[in-house]
């Protein structure tokens, strides 16, 4: 039996035939000492053909089918050329790549092998291609492979089907990193200023206002009733407007130079500057949230949503979690400490965050998480694998879980998870029918235009002529008589057998 070789090269597709494969075919030593040398495999291995790729996108294509396991057309015409007259059963052809072993099997029919020695063997293709390759010349497969390299990694860094979670993950990391700035930065403000003017920091507890509001009274010697409308606009509060600027009559706090307020005003714009970008990040993290995990999103909220994400890596990983993993994520530290000291393992990890669980009672806290990380994992996976964003299916899962809330407080049946999914389907479903009602109208005009109406059975006998409908009736009426005639015959045809 002869053994080919199919070797996916960065500039073509190439067919190797095995040499003396009944004396080395079946020992893995043999064939990898033989591809030591490129003298020693040029016995074990013969080029049979090679056709290369047209251009730089089509050897891109070819590598993504290569990858994903699908048979290309150039591919299925260079077998068939050198394959098509051997019989199926004198051969087998050796295969990298075991998906697409399976789609040449499918389609052509072929033997296909995909074996260590058939990875040997293509290992030792690879490092002797140029050997083996009479067509290239030197280091144009070297520039094919390093330009099908930048190009095949350019694409699927490009190319994310699940929109752009990296970019939540980011988002949320920032968020994070900016809190715990802008708390130090606050804290250090206050500890500053307050030097100063240190009735301030107790009447105000807002770090946000407090930065803004050193920024506007700066010295408290020369602060004046004119500023008390800025004062009340920033605090919102006409009584602690008042209460600031009785205060500065009476502060106990030291005088401070003028070098010295320029750095604290500078340093508090700065702090009211990132106060203010949180913000802008905050409502572009809960855009980016609403379009691509909507429904994680109105279950849980979009924070935690968010950092379920981060968390997982992607949002792909997270639906891939089964309910068990995503109901402790956050808490790996207590679980492995729980499971080394033989401890209770623990109920919950970052959906802790959520509302239901606090609102849940003590007893209940394990039971409504493992509901709300089951309820999770369905709109993950709702999210990740839905070509259309919606908040359907998050809206009604929050409502199953306010349901199992009202079960354990009260005992009121919750609705049943298939009955909530089928009426969101049933409400997506008369969405798109009301959408699609013009396209359907138009339709039914067209084919009322194009196709003539089918007459009824009255209309074609009124327009059958009248020889026609005699000519049946004559029909009738002498298949009625035979009818008639045949029993009084067989009587006296039993008559005379009798007789």
């Amino acid at each position: 039996m002869s053994a080919y070789v199919l070797f996916e090269a960065s500039s073509g597709y190439a067919l190797f035939e095995r040499t003396n494969v009944e004396e080395i075919g079946a020992k893995l030593d043999e064939v990898q000492s033989s591809t030591s040398t490129p003298a020693l495999f040029g016995r074990t291995v013969r080029l049979v053909s090679f056709v290369p790729f047209k251009s730089a996108a089509d050897a891109l294509e070819n590598a993504n089918d290569v990858s994903e396991g699908v048979m290309s057309e150039t591919l299925k015409a260079f077998l068939e050329m050198n394959l098509s007259k051997l019989k199926k059963a004198n051969f087998e052809l050796g295969v990298g790549e075991r998906n697409l072993a399976g789609s040449i099997k499918q389609a052509l029919g072929y033997n296909c092998v995909t074996d260590d020695i058939v990875l040997e063997v293509i290992r030792g293709i690879r490092a002797h291609s140029e050997s083996l390759l009479d067509s290239m010349k030197e280091g144009e497969l070297n520039q094919a492979q390093l330009g099908l390299g930048h190009s095949y990694s350019r694409a699927k860094v490009k190319f994310n089907v699940h929109r752009s979670d990296n970019m939540i993950i980011q988002a949320i990391g920032l968020l994070d990193q900016l809190d715990k700035d802008i708390n130090t930065f606050a804290m250090r403000a206050r500890e500053w200023y307050s030097w100063h003017f240190p009735e301030m920091g107790k009447i105000v507890s807002d770090n946000a206002q407090f930065a803004r509001l050193a920024g506007l009274i700066r010295n408290k010697s020369t602060l004046t009733e004119a500023k008390l409308d800025a004062i009340e606009e920033i605090v919102e509060d006409p009584i602690k407007a008042r209460q600031i600027f009785d205060a500065s009559r009476s502060s106990m706090g030291t005088d401070i130079s003028e070098v010295d307020m320029v750095n604290i005003e500078n340093f508090t714009a700065r702090l009211t500057a990132l106060t203010e970008y949180r913000k802008s990040l905050h409502q572009y993290l809960l855009s980016k949230m609403n379009h691509v995990a909507p429904n994680l999103g109105a279950l849980i909220g979009e924070m935690v949503g968010a950092r379920l994400i981060s968390h997982a890596g992607s949002l792909t990983n997270l639906s891939k979690f089964p309910a068990s993993t995503l109901q402790i994520l956050g808490a790996e530290k207590a679980l492995f400490r729980a499971l080394k000291t033989r401890g209770k393992t623990p109920k919950y990890g970052l959906i802790f965050h959520s509302s239901f669980i606090g609102r849940a009672g003590v007893k209940n806290k394990g039971r409504i998480s493992r509901f709300l990380a089951n309820k999770c994992s369905i709109a993950s996976r709702i999210d990740c694998f839905s070509d259309k964003p919606t908040t359907k299916f998050g809206e009604a899962l929050r409502n199953q879980v306010e349901g199992r809330l009202a079960f354990y407080d009260s005992g009121a049946a919750p609705m049943k998870n298939l009955d909530v999914m089928m009426s969101v389907m049933d409400q997506l479903e008369k969405e798109g029918s009301d959408s699609d009602e013009v396209a359907m109208a138009v339709d039914a005009s067209e084919s009322n235009t194009k196709t003539p109406k089918k007459r009824s059975s009255t209309e074609e006998e009124a327009a059958t002529p009248a020889a026609e409908k005699s000519a049946k009736k004559s029909k009738k009426e002498k298949k009625e008589k035979k009818g008639d005639e045949t029993p009084a015959s067989s009587k006296k045809k039993s008559k005379k057998n009798k007789e």
